[in-house]
């Protein structure tokens, strides 16, 4: 917002509260109420507005509160958003980031604890990326703003509290490539946002067991960033994605079809893909763990695929 007067922050509590997970903190005392503008509980009109605002040379930045909510935005999402650059015939830019909390929470309940990965992956026109560490957080939500196209940008609920040190110089994350997260040989664990972290729990038991695993973040949830992944394929050959996505219609689902599509020739066992039940997310603590992939299930997929 400094470097850029036309950015601007659209939503809900964004303001003098400071965005509900304080993600906006202390920029309406800096830019103004106008850039950091505070809107009524009206998802489908401010993010209208904001597509409006884009078309007309600004960069706004909207924020979800909760990203279950922007299902209320979905045909603003959708048939504006992603279409009008194509159906105005290139007439119109639409540089707008859309971001927020969602992922399962801890009892959160089910309203609030969605993953719209799954929601908003056909949409044509738009991109998506998922944050996972302070590091990429910055640089992707640097990369969105100052991208032509629109972008949606998940973080998890889980992750807000991470410290890490970051570079005093400025940088930017690819918003289309995935992150090595650990090399490896044995077998590829393709992995984003909060699952990252069981997968690496998850790593510390398999290297003690003997296996090697090549980590990577994916990052880009569309486009894929299939260089990547090949090398890694044609290098060990097994692939395991881990995701909080749910099982039909995922993120997952997704990836295994263009791997098998693409790289099958290079399998020599079948992908497997671990994800979310599809049940709604209970609210009870124990029952929620249920539901999502736990450290321990990714250990016993490695030793099945590596059988």
């Amino acid at each position: 917002m400094d470097r850029d007067t036309t950015v601007c922050v659209v939503g809900e509590d964004v303001g003098h509260y400071g965005g509900s997970y304080k993600v906006t903190k202390g920029l309406a005392t800096k830019f103004g109420d106008l850039r950091v503008l505070d809107t009524p509980i009206a998802e489908n009109s401010f993010t209208g507005m904001a597509i409006g605002d884009a078309m007309t040379g600004l960069r706004p930045v909207i924020e979800g509160m909760n990203m279950g909510f922007l299902l209320l935005a979905f045909n603003q999402i959708s048939n504006n958003c992603g279409m009008l650059h194509y159906t105005s015939g290139g007439q119109f830019k639409i540089p707008v980031v859309i971001r927020g909390p969602g992922g399962v929470g801890r009892q959160l309940g089910a309203e609030h604890s969605q993953r719209l990965e799954s929601y908003f992956q056909s949409i044509p026109g738009i991109q998506m990326v998922a944050c996972s560490t302070p590091y990429n957080a910055k640089g992707l939500m640097k990369a969105a703003i100052r991208s032509e196209n629109p972008v949606i940008l998940f973080e998890h609920v889980l992750l807000y509290n991470l410290k890490e040190r970051i570079p005093d110089e400025e940088y930017i994350c690819s918003l289309e490539e995935a992150e090595m997260v650990r090399p490896g040989e044995h077998i590829t664990i393709l992995t984003y946002s909060r699952m990252r972290y069981h997968v690496m729990q998850a790593a510390k038991t398999l290297v003690n067991k003997g296996y090697d695993p090549e980590v990577i973040d994916i990052r880009s949830l569309k486009p894929f960033d299939l260089h990547t992944i090949e090398n890694s394929i044609k290098k060990t050959h097994r692939v395991l994605i881990v995701e909080e996505c749910m099982r039909t219609g995922g993120i997952g689902a997704s990836l295994t079809a263009a791997i098998n599509e693409n790289f099958h020739d290079y399998l020599d066992a079948p992908v497997i893909c671990l994800s979310s039940q599809d049940v709604p997310t209970p609210y009870a603590g124990t029952l929620e763990e249920f539901t999502i992939v736990q450290p321990a299930q990714i250990v016993a997929a490695v030793e099945k695929l590596c059988q």
